[in-house]
């Protein structure tokens, strides 16, 4: 994950005048998609805890996308830059904190972290374009994490292996839930 966080960094921090605008926007609108997919294969691979992930990914960015366009016709924000009257919440941001909240709850803060902080640098590529402010971007972190927080479980590890340090050994231990 250092990796990537570099590369991002490095791609779009790194490169010169007006160009730097375009791959910035360029970034966030490759790591939009990018998140929810990882986030969506997760689900795929991790689909042993009988908690159904697959579903609970598309019922939060199901709902999540739902509300957030319906808010964008009901409020009618204009852009920053003008171009339309759809500003409020980003749509952008919504479907990077989507995936990210969803990786998070499912899997915990240790891949949560990351991925909020990609997350997060797809709602600032949003505000550098012009294409919406810091509400337009908080609303739609709060709309794709609300949905998760709504209908995503942790994922249960049926397998636990724990390593203690005993006064005259280790001890190894092994649960499977059921």
């Amino acid at each position: 994950m250092k990796k990537i966080i570099a590369f991002v960094f490095a791609f779009c921090f790194l490169t010169p005048g007006k160009a730097q605008n375009r791959d910035i926007t360029s970034a966030g609108d490759i790591i939009q998609i990018a998140i929810p997919a990882a986030a969506l294969t997760s689900a795929f691979i991790y689909n042993d805890d009988g908690s159904k992930p697959v579903r609970q990914f598309f019922l939060a960015y199901g709902s999540g996308f739902i509300l957030q366009q319906s808010l964008k016709h009901i409020v009618l924000k204009p852009r920053p830059d003008g171009s339309n009257n759809y500003s409020f919440p980003s749509g952008h941001t919504t479907c990077a904190f989507t995936g990210a909240a969803f990786i998070q709850r499912r899997y915990g803060w240790k891949y949560g972290v990351p991925s909020y902080l990609l997350a997060s640098f797809v709602g600032y590529s949003r505000i550098q374009a012009k294409k919406h402010d810091g509400w337009d971007v908080l609303a739609g972190a709060t709309i794709g994490i609300g949905a998760n927080y709504i209908f995503t479980k942790p994922y249960q590890k049926k397998v636990q292996v724990s390593f203690n340090n005993e006064q005259n050994g280790y001890q190894l231990g092994l649960t499977y839930t059921f």
